[in-house]
């Protein structure tokens, strides 16, 4: 698909379903990093007295070489920058995996950002199909069209008009974050993996701070695309002194659509 076949897909209908994004000889190991993370995010959450959210890992990038590589794939990145520019950072780097013979956060009828600006997107989000989605192991339900509602439809509407994301692994469902959608039920005996996405413009605020967050690791390891999709070259001069430093050294260099 083509830049502006895209665009007006998701300007109109709010969603656009891509096939083999992810190439096929990464699914596997992406799956094993996920998988360590979804253990280490509850470890952490469990010894602190945290409510666990079974197969969410609420920050990927800090687990896990691949969870990061994957970022800096073109085939997966570019959609959001056809939409929200080549500044956009990343919002939220989520997991959505469905427990075998149960369910997730996901499966409440919501959208991925709160705000509504007619005519702006200001989010956009993917899930990452690292597992074949069918009906039997819960692939998200969403509604077509309904990103310019600002109240949520009835369950009775909703799964009346909502269609499936029924795609094989590789593929990523992109959509305005403003699009309704829900996660369905996994009647499978094994789990079934995705990574999710919520992209902002560079001006905004991430749900957590990722480049504090990922202090420990030493940005210049990092290819520079995967550093600026982080939000490496988007954050606020903490003072004076990073306010008024030289170019090289400034904290937000980066164009801001």
């Amino acid at each position: 698909m083509d830049k502006e076949q895209f665009v007006r897909q998701i300007e109109s209908s709010g969603y656009s379903i891509l096939p083999g994004i992810l190439p096929s000889e990464i699914l596997e190991d992406l799956k094993g990093d996920l998988e360590d993370a979804m253990e280490k995010d509850e470890a952490y959450r469990v010894a602190r007295g945290i409510p666990a959210q079974k197969g969410m890992v609420l920050l990927c990038s800090l687990y896990g070489k691949r969870l990061i590589e994957v970022l800096g794939l073109d085939s997966l990145m570019q959609p959001f920058d056809w939409v929200l520019g080549d500044g956009c950072i990343i919002y939220a780097y989520t997991s959505s995996s469905m427990p075998p013979r149960g369910a997730n956060f996901s499966t409440r009828i919501h959208v991925d950002c709160p705000r509504l600006i007619p005519g702006y997107i200001t989010n956009m989000g993917a899930t990452i199909l690292l597992d074949d989605f069918t009906e039997e192991n819960g692939a998200t339900w969403f509604l077509p069209e309904s990103q310019t509602r600002l109240v949520a439809p009835a369950d009775s509407e909703f799964y009346e008009s909502a269609r499936r994301v029924i795609a094989p692994a590789g593929s990523v469902f992109y959509f305005n974050a403003r699009l309704w959608h829900a996660g369905g039920q996994n009647n499978t005996s094994r789990w079934r993996h995705a990574l999710t996405i919520n992209m902002c413009r560079p001006y905004m605020k991430q749900r957590i701070d990722i480049p504090r967050a990922m202090a420990h690791l030493i940005p210049e390891s990092l290819p520079r695309r995967i550093q600026q999709k982080l939000g490496f070259f988007s954050q606020p001069p903490a003072g004076y002194e990073e306010y008024f430093a030289p170019e090289g050294k400034r904290t937000f260099t980066q164009k801001y659509e």
